[in-house]
């Protein structure tokens, strides 16, 4: 390998600093009460709002609709430091973010954009995923959940199960096929 082509893994100053704020936030935040949580199976809704003030429920979100505007390395950093501490946590932050925040910032219209993301990224509402079916699991290619146009909308018809943040989640994105008929 041609030593000018080497990738550089270590951590920028900037890195290792949000890395300090997440382990000390996750110390004083879930640390004392990740037992708890688990043995009630409580969703700790406070906690995240909390992250949102951190800037860790809209890592990715650009500023302009209220998010941290960090890029992945940041991310994973964050996801990395909070995992430590609690997993769940670290997985819930991870379905967030990246299965319903980030599908719409990607994929989501302005008005989309403008309506959900802030909420989202402060941690006010909190993001479900919904890819699984009953016949199907998680194969997306063989989804049964179609979406036909009905004007300026379009209607979804179909059946999910094992939701991500199903029973907490305030904005969901639901995968499905459309049909153009």
């Amino acid at each position: 390998m041609n030593e000018s082509a080497a990738i550089d893994f270590a951590h920028t100053e900037h890195q290792v600093m949000i890395r300090q704020m997440i382990r000390d936030f996750a110390a004083r935040e879930i640390r004392p009460y990740m037992m708890e949580w688990d043995e009630t199976q409580t969703f700790p809704r406070d906690l995240f709002r909390k992250m949102g003030e951190l800037g860790l429920m809209g890592m990715l979100v650009p500023q302009e609709y209220g998010g941290a505007g960090f890029g992945y390395l940041e991310y994973v950093t964050a996801l990395e430091a909070i995992s430590q501490v609690d997993g769940s946590i670290g997985l819930s932050m991870a379905a967030h973010n990246s299965l319903c925040t980030n599908h719409i910032l990607t994929f989501g219209n302005e008005k989309q954009r403008q309506k959900y993301l802030p909420g989202l990224a402060s941690g006010q509402l909190i993001g479900a995923w919904g890819l699984t079916e009953p016949n199907t699991g998680s194969d997306a290619a063989n989804m049964n959940t179609v979406a036909v146009r009905d004007g300026d909308h379009y209607v979804l018809n179909g059946t999910k199960n094992f939701i991500t943040h199903g029973i907490t989640g305030d904005v969901a994105v639901a995968t499905g096929r459309f049909c153009l008929f």
